[in-house]
């Protein structure tokens, strides 16, 4: 390896400064065309919308928690683990691949392109295609991503709550989209990290670095995330989706879309499809906004009253009116809003739920039955953050908030 050639090899991250690209594999890994293709995805998906900023891709976050997780593990070495130079790069390829298998508008569509399979587990499948083409030299980081690695605080790293993913995301999202209640202090954390009994913590002095990190975390779900205009966006974005596969798969219709989205819109693939067919993955790597936004926009002009319709009203913008409240909505009042719309726009009943729906979203600031933020006391002791704290009551960061959306046009109101 050329030291001289290394040198060269930075990125200048907006967040970060500059990030330097560890070694020749990872700068091969992020040269390939499947983790170019994240360049092509955006971070929040439709989020520009509500936050004109908020424009940054997958590329930008993988980026950012690769670097994050270089500094993790030289943070961990100064204070004496013992964590070799495969494992380093393993862990770093793990963070670095963890998003690759995103499809278009990121969550937005996660079950809309392909049902029922998360974006790990196409994640983990385009790992393994090229842990195959680069003739096993991501074993060890496909061990850490699946967690069955016998070091499992660098799995922890990878995926837990309080991991580099969720550091850069957070922190990055603040900064696109202007919305500063999700600064995070990564560098404070990272700098209190350690290992006890082969589990991640954080040192006491790091406490309210973790407290700040856990609010913010809660803070951003409800103003950006499940912000209500985003998930209106977000919502007929996939009612546009789920109109043209019944135009496409029920009613045979050819729509024009690009090859890529083609082969998704015209047949209902599970994950075991890609495991059968290897050609799957490679076309789904073919996918990205581009496929979805070049297809929405010559769909404004379909013949189809309500792909059209609700075409042109996210290429305009013209959202759903949505409110948000603490308990469902009465199902009379969703019920007379279905029929104003069936008397305005001339609609057959079983068409309605495309123009009049409700449904719930939820926000976890931090779940104990799950992989648990761990604090080290001065003493050596290792304690949960929910019973460390005296800021956070466990009530409060343990309770899942669970409110209820309505969406409808505008012209109802």
């Amino acid at each position: 390896m050329n030291p001289e050639r290394l040198k060269r090899k930075i990125f200048n991250d907006p967040i970060y400064g500059f990030i330097t690209v560890p070694d020749e594999l990872i700068f091969e890994l992020i040269n390939h065309p499947w983790f170019q293709r994240l360049r092509r995805i955006k971070q929040l998906g439709l989020t520009n919308l509500v936050y004109p900023g908020a424009l940054h891709t997958r590329f930008h976050h993988a980026l950012g928690a690769m670097h994050l997780m270089t500094e993790v593990i030289e943070v961990l070495k100064m204070k004496g683990h013992k964590i070799t130079d495969d494992e380093a790069r393993g862990a770093t390829i793990a963070i670095l691949l963890h998003d690759i298998g995103h499809g278009p508008f990121s969550h937005a569509l996660e079950h809309s392109i392909v049902e029922g399979v998360s974006h790990e587990a196409i994640s983990a499948l385009f790992m393994d295609r090229l842990n195959k083409e680069m003739g096993g030299k991501l074993d060890l980081a496909i061990l850490i991503f699946r967690n069955k690695y016998k070091k499992k605080f660098l799995h922890q790293l990878v995926s837990s709550q309080l991991d580099v993913d969720r550091l850069d995301y957070l922190k990055r999202d603040s900064f696109f989209t202007g919305v500063s209640e999700g600064i995070v202090s990564s560098d404070r954390i990272i700098k209190m990290m350690n290992v006890v009994d082969d589990e991640l913590v954080v040192e006491l002095k790091g406490i309210y670095s973790v407290e700040k990190f856990i609010i913010a975390r809660r803070l951003m779900y409800w103003q950006v995330y499940l912000h209500k205009a985003v998930l209106s966006a977000e919502n007929l974005l996939v009612n546009i989706l789920r109109r043209a596969r019944e135009l496409a798969l029920n009613q045979k219709q050819d729509l024009f879309c690009t090859p890529a989205l083609k082969v998704f819109l015209y047949h209902r693939y599970t994950e075991k499809s890609f495991k059968k067919d290897p050609n799957l993955l490679s076309s789904f790597a073919q996918l990205d906004d581009h496929d979805i936004m070049a297809s929405v926009k010559v769909w404004t002009g379909h013949t189809d009253p309500i792909l059209s319709m609700l075409c042109k009203n996210l290429v305009d913008r013209n959202l759903y009116a949505v409110e948000l409240q603490k308990k469902p909505f009465d199902i009379k009042r969703i019920n007379k809003l279905k029929q104003q719309a069936k008397a305005l726009y001339k609609l057959p009943e079983k068409d309605l739920s495309y123009l009049v729906f409700s449904n719930d979203v939820s926000n976890d600031t931090y779940r104990p039955d799950q992989l648990q933020i761990k604090i080290l006391a001065k003493d050596g002791s290792v304690v949960d953050i929910s019973e460390a704290s005296d800021q956070l009551g466990v009530d409060l960061i343990s309770n899942t908030v669970r409110k209820y959306f309505l969406c409808y046009p505008k012209a109802l109101r």
